[in-house]
């Protein structure tokens, strides 16, 4: 994406869409931004190297509970990130029109993404704006996954080179689920997102840590609303 592309075009695109749209010339002012705005909550952290890249959990465990299966690797992290109150998520497109588009292999950070969390916000670097809605679902689905696959080492075509989509039918694929967010009476059941733009080049391709986290969701979602009680407690004294 060229350096001349008008964010203010595209930011107003979204805006238009029912999104609140902010530019940010590095990853490391999107970051504080977003940080700046929360103390004392439950966040929830969606698959995403451009999170890691800029640091974004970091920033936001100095002051809140932060959960991200990159951190503590397993289904049922995942699965506890629902009972977070707020939501951060990149995308793997998103078009100059103003829709995003998203891949997943199991839905977890789509379905954040479309219900749930009283506040949702992607960060999307440049390398990820597609001029038309056909051009980003494009990428999400040549570029993006194929790159996600051979990063995380799965067993299928695209991940053989990284280069492209095979249409494959193999188990390992990463690529379940696909969700558009066009300009429809969709966007409406998300009046809660925030779209951070952010003039940042490719995304790392860190390998995530892999751990097992046993505890289950239930107690956790309690765990999280007790700590979220407390943590704010303690702020508000200190």
């Amino acid at each position: 994406m060229s350096e001349s592309v008008n964010y203010e075009k595209i930011m107003g695109n979204f805006r238009r869409h029912g999104f609140e749209a902010s530019f940010f010339k590095t990853g490391t002012e999107a970051a504080g931004y977003v940080a700046s705005l929360y103390s004392g909550r439950a966040i929830g952290f969606g698959g995403s190297m451009t999170l890691r890249q800029i640091g974004l959990f970091e920033a936001l465990s100095e002051r809140n509970l932060c959960v991200w299966h990159h951190r503590v690797y397993s289904t049922e992290v995942k699965r506890m990130a629902r009972h977070c109150s707020v939501y951060v998520s990149s995308a793997n497109a998103v078009s100059q029109t103003g829709e995003i588009v998203n891949i997943d292999g199991d839905g977890n950070r789509l379905t954040m993404t479309m219900f749930g969390p009283e506040k949702v916000y992607f960060f999307v670097g440049k390398n990820k704006i597609a001029p038309t809605l056909e051009a980003a679902v494009h990428r999400a689905k040549n570029v993006a996954s194929p790159k996600n696959a051979l990063r995380l080492g799965a067993k299928t075509p695209c991940a053989a080179k990284g280069d492209r989509c095979y249409d494959c039918d193999s188990p390992a694929r990463i690529c379940r689920v696909t969700f558009c967010i066009p300009e429809s009476g969709l966007v409406i059941s998300i009046p809660a997102s925030s779209l951070i733009i952010v003039r940042i080049g490719t995304a790392l391709s860190t390998v995530p840590l892999r751990h097992v986290f046993s505890q289950g969701t239930l107690q956790f979602s309690q765990a999280i609303s007790g700590r979220e009680k407390d943590f704010s407690s303690k702020l508000r004294a200190s």
